[in-house]
């Protein structure tokens, strides 16, 4: 089995925070108390960058400064263990302002 290097798992966290962004477009919070679709979406692809996060290397992490990469695999850990307490308020919020700004670091990196 080929071992995934931290360039690919940043990649895998871009692909995902792209994906989510583009889900949003057109969209409004509100969305998300309407359309259970978006929102299992949302939550899938958070999962995901928070699991591509905390298989980055700890060199690249401190590589990366900027990043708080201890949130975003909390985030991630909190949404696989309480599913059934999701706050759509933070998930809109984490889409909307944070993943915006992780690509922005992200950028300057891949």
């Amino acid at each position: 089995m080929s071992k995934i290097d931290d360039s690919t798992r940043l990649s895998h966290i871009k692909d995902a925070a792209n994906e989510a962004l583009f889900f949003i477009q057109g969209k409004t919070r509100e969305s998300l108390n309407t359309d259970r679709m978006l929102v299992l979406s949302l939550i899938r692809l958070v999962e995901v960058i928070g699991e591509a996060v905390s298989r980055v290397s700890k060199e690249k992490q401190k590589e990366i400064n900027n990043l708080p990469w201890p949130q975003i695999i909390s985030m991630r850990n909190r949404l696989i263990h309480n599913y059934y307490e999701v706050y759509l308020d933070i998930l809109w919020k984490t889409v909307t302002e944070d993943l915006p700004f992780l690509l922005n670091i992200l950028e300057e990196h891949i």
